[in-house]
């Protein structure tokens, strides 16, 4: 009897026939390490893994263990049994069409072609005009900016409404509107050349491949009359008065010689000729000495 007391002393578990109640089991005190065993290690220097042979107190495994291949196979087929029941994601809350587009707004360019009756300068005018379509409750607009000296009603040419697009009551979508295309609205066609880099974006992260831009056509009567006007200037009329203000007291002097050689009794005589700027006159006066024998008079030519 003591030889089985003994025994059943040197286990943690109870003894044959006793309960495993409180006070009934007995510690084993050869058991002194209660951690896990270690199953990674290095050899030859790179990291491995291996099974526990040992449990908890140092003894022996007697079950059949799984290999790490069999355990990531279990863990990939069924991830459940890894990472439990999973949670689903809480919906996200409601944003009303109003509030998530508020203040977003599709910008196009475009322009449309208007007859002109009755003008001998041109048959027909091209107006630009810029398409507005409005995000938040699928509304469009369409206003012209401000052309100078036009004499043309500008500004809002359609207000901001949803506008139909045929007779069975449907409205136009910014899916129905791209670059490069026309877009008939009460009767009027507008050609659409081109976008602002918002609604590029936004058309192409929904998926719509947009056509390649257009240049924007101008009115040829408009740029006609922005070019500077030709300047007619009309012949001078020669002004007397300006010409007497200006040269007056100014007189150009010449010295010319009278050569009369050629002649009997002929001679060499100085001159001085007067030109009068102010009035293009001419005078010719003889130059005298003294002792030479010639009767002095004043001109020789007055001035005239």
């Amino acid at each position: 009897r003591r030889g089985s007391v003994a025994a059943a002393a040197m286990s943690s578990e109870p003894g044959p026939g006793l309960p495993f109640l409180p006070g009934c089991s007995f510690r084993d005190p050869m058991k002194t390490s209660f951690h896990r065993s270690q199953t990674l290690g290095y050899k030859n220097g790179y990291a491995f893994s291996r099974l526990p042979t040992v449990g908890i107190g140092g003894e022996r495994l007697s079950v059949t263990q799984l290999s790490q291949a069999d355990l990531d196979e279990l863990s990939n087929t069924r991830p459940l049994l890894t990472y439990g029941q999973s949670k689903l994601t809480p919906p996200s809350g409601f944003v009303p069409a109003h509030v998530a587009f508020d203040k977003k707004i599709l910008k196009f360019d475009a322009y449309f072609q208007e007859d002109v009756p009755l003008s001998a300068e041109e048959a027909s005018r091209i107006r630009q005009v810029g398409i507005y379509y409005f995000l938040e409750d699928d509304s469009m607009s369409i206003i012209e900016p401000v052309v100078q000296n036009s004499g043309l009603p500008q500004g809002k040419l359609l207000r901001r409404h949803r506008v139909p697009k045929n007779d069975r009551g449907d409205h136009y979508h910014w899916k129905d509107l791209n670059r490069g295309m026309n877009i008939t609205m009460y009767g009027r066609t507008y050609r659409v050349v081109d976008c602002d880099p918002f609604t590029q974006v936004f058309l192409e992260s929904q998926g719509i491949e947009l056509n390649p831009p257009e240049e924007m056509v101008f009115d040829p009567y408009t740029e006609q009359r922005r070019k500077p006007m030709p300047k007619y200037t009309p012949p001078l009329v020669f002004d007397r008065l300006k010409q007497f203000l200006t040269y007056d007291k100014q007189v150009l002097r010449f010295y010319a010689v009278w050569d009369d050689t050629a002649s009997m009794f002929g001679e060499r005589q100085p001159y001085i000729i007067h030109y009068y700027l102010a009035d293009d006159t001419v005078e010719v006066r003889e130059v005298y000495q003294k002792n030479d024998g010639r009767h002095p008079f004043p001109v020789l030519i007055k001035r005239q």
